[in-house]
């Protein structure tokens, strides 16, 4: 699922550029979704997802370096907190990984997208942010739509060691979230994303060396395809950010969730249940909420402050 960015100054803002560059975000972060979902069938454990995620999506981001802002851009200013945020990060997207091998693609997206329902409690309790009384609604929305998926109780329900675990990566995402508007006052998008890409690699490099095993080359090829998709998707959603504000371009997310039932469909000839469709409803009204609302304080505090 997305990850959240931070954006640079814009010149101006470009509302359709930044929708179709968000909307082909979107679209490459399904793609990855599904392509390490394919390799975990083929035996390819989380770990090495990361390793291999961060080895075959690192050129790319390179390239990017070169072409874009540039190598003096990856100089941090506070290593310790990269290395935070390294651990943060990668506590997440290792249980989202985790989550693809033990759910259905649908399901497993749409509890991740419950990662602005936790980023808005941690926000409170760390940031110590006023959350008014509409928020918590949406929040409260936005778990009762997790209790619609996991229908807890029925035969037919999801695992819970599945659940658990897609909640684990959701949570991971949202202290990503927390964390990069802390870093964002001092270090670059560049240096964010790259020593993120370095950290997974050494970590999974260490552990793909310890629990890894061999693959043929057609679960190589689904892993090439997951990274360079994984890597595109997160500098279309920078660049998305450079052309518009966050309030225009980020309701647009909410589409992975048709393209994870649409390539669910596609690939695994699974729909989903109405139970999935109910829930994802109510998460995604709920991440929507939460983002108007914010939008809405963010305007009236800016209309609100007197010029200088």
């Amino acid at each position: 699922m997305p990850t959240a960015t931070i954006s640079a100054p814009r010149p101006a803002d470009h509302p359709m550029r930044g929708i179709l560059l968000r909307i082909g975000s979107v679209v490459m972060f399904g793609i990855m979704q599904a392509a390490m979902k394919l390799a975990g069938e083929h035996g390819v454990i989380a770990i090495e997802m990361v390793f291999y995620r961060s080895i075959f999506g690192l050129p790319i981001v390179l390239a990017w370096l070169a072409i874009g802002p540039g190598f003096a851009t990856i100089r941090p200013n506070r290593p310790r907190a990269h290395v935070w945020r390294s651990i943060i990060g990668l506590s997440g997207i290792t249980l989202n990984f985790t989550a693809l091998i033990l759910l259905p693609l649908a399901d497993a997206t749409t509890i991740g997208f419950t990662a602005p329902i936790f980023a808005t409690i941690l926000s409170a309790l760390l940031l110590h942010e006023h959350v008014g009384r509409h928020r918590w609604l949406a929040v409260a929305i936005g778990f009762l739509g997790v209790v619609v998926i996991t229908r807890p109780g029925a035969a037919s329900g999801l695992p819970a060691i599945g659940i658990l675990v897609a909640l684990g990566g959701a949570v991971g995402t949202s202290a990503v979230t927390v964390t990069l508007r802390q870093l964002g006052s001092t270090e670059t998008v560049g240096a964010i994303v790259f020593w993120f890409f370095v950290g997974c690699a050494i970590v999974g490099g260490i552990g793909t060396a310890i629990w890894g095993s061999g693959h043929d080359a057609a679960t190589f090829g689904l892993l090439t395809i997951g990274a360079w998709a994984g890597a595109a998707a997160q500098l279309l959603m920078t660049a998305s950010l450079r052309a518009a504000p966050v309030s225009t371009v980020a309701p647009f997310d909410y589409l992975q969730i048709i393209i994870a039932i649409s390539l669910g469909w596609l690939i695994w000839a699974t729909g989903p249940s109405l139970a999935t469709l109910a829930g994802a409803a109510m998460i995604a009204g709920s991440g929507l909420y939460t983002a108007y609302r914010e939008h809405r304080l963010r305007r009236d505090s800016v209309a609100a402050t007197p010029p200088v």
